[in-house]
């Protein structure tokens, strides 16, 4: 801790976002970074606590302390060393995850200005690749094969974590390029794609190989990725892989979105969410699709059901493509304002209004709406039915029960995606050298629980293997 009077004289300074005329009109990340000299101010303001909260909260066991101050003492090389210590892919984490290291910081709990934990590991990062601290590290193999399905951020820490340990490891993924969600779910303006083909080009000089437009299916009917458009090239079943590997590792996410089931459900306009966003992102990556595929809200009224993350990647996907207008409904009531959530104080994760970049673009926010119908005219979308509610507690306890209020109103739209998010995925029973990891096994979660979820499902791999 080079600086123990930091935190008392210099105030939290995040490196803030692109002005919102200038960033809808592109797909470029729309965050900004801190000159060096502000960085390592930043960095500074780690206290190096004697009992470090941030370390409990991370998923991956992350050490800000260590690298904080590596970062103010001016040592990138050992900054990064550090950091990468515990994360494989902070260039991602640096850019997508919510943080939950600063929610746990010391300084959010006494004054709500935590370190910036988040934007210094990015920053560490990507000063690493530019002065040439990311090596190419060939390990010695060990003469075991180990099989990773699915190139997201689980499998591809996986992957990693199992190759540097001496297994040659193959990673198959039934779409046409490497990154899962990271690459087809999350817009270019919050992460843009070249940094993932950057990291695959390590992982491939390392010794991974990588096999695409395959798709992994499990031994019954249905398959782990049913997306009925992808890997139509080639199918394997996960018997053949558990008898052609030492060992197989599914790391295949949550590929079923949960749906709204209400009349007019088949009207064109009603869209998943990542219809769109991997069809955008596809886009922007060369492929080309014909007039009457194309989800594009240009000059249209667009609702998005659904008020996480994703509902919010819509919004500004929406404006970017020249939207009329965008509304989000939450079927769930308004979370509280403020820093605090009296209802799930410390240590719990709090429950706060959260309100992104892609919100002050602008956006109507509607909480406690329920829908009752997508209304059309000659198959196509015009509007959507739908009932103010309230909820009360259910005497018998569990969910409370949901009430209706007021009449039901009619709010315009041409395009409304669902962003409810994912059902968890059932898997048949499974040979027993074949592994869980990421999102496939623990439901839909952050992308730093899915690589926290790749490391570890590595070294179960390594011990099972081992004996």
């Amino acid at each position: 801790m080079g600086n123990p009077r930091a935190f008392l004289t210099i105030d939290r300074k995040e490196a803030g976002y692109r002005p919102v005329h200038d960033r809808i009109h592109d797909f470029g990340e729309v965050e900004q970074t801190l000159n060096s000299n502000d960085r390592r101010t930043q960095a500074s303001r780690c206290m190096d606590c004697g009992v470090p909260f941030c370390h409990w909260a991370c998923p991956l066991g992350n050490k800000p302390p260590e690298w904080n101050d590596a970062l103010y003492q001016g040592d990138w090389e050992k900054a990064y060393e550090l950091l990468t210590a515990t994360n494989d892919f902070p260039e991602f984490t640096g850019r997508v995850c919510p943080a939950l290291c600063e929610k746990a910081c010391v300084l959010n709990l006494m004054d709500h200005q935590p370190t910036t934990n988040r934007e210094d590991e990015c920053s560490i990062i990507e000063r690493a690749f530019e002065e040439d601290y990311v090596k190419v590290r060939v390990p010695q193999r060990n003469g075991k094969k180990v099989a990773v399905v699915g190139a997201g951020p689980a499998g591809l820490s996986t992957a990693t974590q199992l190759n540097q340990k001496g297994y040659a490891v193959t990673v198959y993924d039934a779409r046409e390029d490497a990154g899962g969600l990271l690459r087809y779910g999350i817009p270019n303006f919050k992460l843009n794609k070249t940094l993932i083909d950057r990291r695959i080009k390590f992982l491939k000089a390392e010794g991974i190989e990588f096999v695409f437009s395959t798709k992994v299916i499990e031994d019954k009917e249905g398959d782990i990725q049913n997306d009925a458009t992808l890997g139509k090239d080639k199918k394997i079943k996960v018997s053949e892989l558990s008898e052609k590997y030492d060992a197989v590792v599914l790391c295949t996410g949550t590929p079923v979105a949960r749906d709204l089931n209400i009349p007019g459900r088949d009207l064109k306009g009603v869209y998943f969410a990542l219809e769109m966003l991997s069809q955008q992102n596809r886009v922007l990556y060369g492929a080309e699709f014909k007039k009457d595929e194309l989800v594009n809200a240009k000059g249209k009224d667009v609702l998005v059901i659904g008020g996480g993350d994703t509902g919010s990647d819509c919004i500004g996907t929406a404006h970017r493509q020249g939207c009329k207008s965008v509304t989000q409904i939450e079927i769930m009531p308004k979370p509280v304002e403020g820093f605090e959530d009296p209802k799930n104080p410390w240590p719990n994760f709090p429950r706060t209004l959260k309100t992104t970049f892609a919100h002050e673009e602008g956006c109507v926010r509607r909480w406690n709406i329920n829908s009752l119908e997508f209304i059309g005219k000659d198959g196509k979308l015009t509007g959507v039915k739908v009932q103010e509610i309230d909820w009360k507690p259910n005497p018998e306890g569990g969910r409370p029960l949901m009430v209706e209020k007021g009449k039901p109103e009619i709010i315009k739209a041409e395009i409304v995606l669902l962003a409810m998010g994912f059902l968890r995925p059932e898997h048949a029973e499974l040979p027993e050298n074949v592994f869980l990891a990421g999102d496939a096994k623990n439901g839909a979660s952050l992308v730093v629980r899915a690589l926290a979820s790749g490391r570890k499902v590595a070294a179960d791999v390594d011990k099972y293997l081992r004996k």
